[in-house]
């Protein structure tokens, strides 16, 4: 074996070894055959959608996270239970999930079946990760080519959820474990945190930093003192804890990196975001996303194609669901 074979031999080896059989299946032309429009079918179906009501886009992202850290990219969050509330959207971490993202999933699958070449012919999860990144584009985010060949999980359980979601009030090594079990960086922990731009928040989420924090005030040191006065206001002590506020107190509905200028100025909303400053660690990433637009916007991108890669399904692993809710009848 001469050395220039052996030297390919050796790549390839490692290319087998470092990269899942389901990453490597999955493509950006995937549906190039059996649904060429389904691109122009989902965002069409999006976009009327998002002008309908505004949280679709901040619940189409969430919804995407939640699936994609629990079990893999593969709509299993978006399985109902078939037994006393035991599926992945019944457990406590899950309940908060608006119902506007899992209607962005139906109201896109429903359009791409319509068209009878692609009927049952394309994942739910594919269809929630094309969503996903038209709800970003549509507010003023990236555009970027989505990978796809995802399929849909049969499996959805309210205890596997357990331990897999970052919580509001974790901190910067808690979050970087997390995110480093799934293969993600701390550069990718900060961009897909950036997500928190357009996103809203039930006040029960972040109360205890506004009230019940052990310092004179009660207030969290780290919060800014005006900006905590404010959302005392906007969420008082006895107020309906369902009560949501937008993340993002500058531009809430546009897509963009202030949220990272907000992280400048003590007004993350929760401890897991204004972790991503205070710690010295990541401090540096945040500077740059505050200050470089396009330096956020690549990151993102970069590293919610990552996520979508995490757990997928192929093969025998799953099934393209006739119904994003229901598993296919066995026939």
């Amino acid at each position: 074996m001469s050395s220039q074979t052996l030297s390919l031999f050796c790549l390839l080896l490692f290319l087998l070894l470092t990269l899942s059989p389901s990453h490597a299946q999955l493509g950006v032309g995937y549906y190039h055959n059996s649904c060429p429009d389904v691109e122009s079918i989902v965002k069409s179906a999006v976009k009327q959608k998002l002008e309908q009501t505004l949280v679709t886009a901040p619940a189409t992202l969430r919804l995407f996270f939640h699936d994609c850290f629990v079990r893999g990219c593969d709509a299993s969050v978006m399985l109902a239970s078939s037994w006393k509330k035991s599926a992945e959207k019944d457990n406590p971490d899950n309940l908060s999930l608006a119902g506007d993202g899992f209607d962005t999933v139906m109201k896109a699958k429903a359009a791409v079946d319509s068209v009878p070449q692609c009927r049952n012919k394309v994942s739910c999860a594919d269809i929630l990760a094309l969503a996903t990144r038209d709800v970003i584009a549509l507010t003023g985010g990236p555009s970027y080519a989505v990978e796809l060949g995802r399929l849909d999980g049969r499996i959805s359980t309210r205890a596997s959820v357990r331990h897999h979601l970052p919580h509001p009030d974790f901190k910067l090594g808690k979050l970087k474990a997390m995110f480093a079990s799934h293969g993600l960086t701390l550069t990718d922990l900060v961009a897909l945190s950036g997500a928190h731009t357009i996103g809203f928040s039930h006040c029960s989420r972040f109360s205890k930093r506004i009230y019940e924090f052990k310092s004179k005030s009660r207030i969290d040191p780290t919060l800014n003192l005006p900006y905590a006065r404010q959302l005392q206001q906007m969420c008082p002590e006895n107020v309906d804890p369902r009560m949501a506020i937008e993340m993002d107190p500058s531009t809430p509905r546009i897509f963009d990196n202030m949220y990272y200028i907000n992280l400048q100025q003590g007004k993350g909303l929760f401890t897991s975001d204004q972790s991503l400053f205070t710690n010295a660690r990541s401090r540096n990433i945040v500077n740059l996303f505050a200050s470089n637009n396009t330096a956020f916007e690549e990151a993102f991108v970069a590293a919610i194609t990552k996520l979508g890669r995490i757990g997928v399904k192929t093969g025998k692993q799953g099934e393209i669901r006739n119904d994003c809710f229901v598993l296919n009848k066995i026939s």
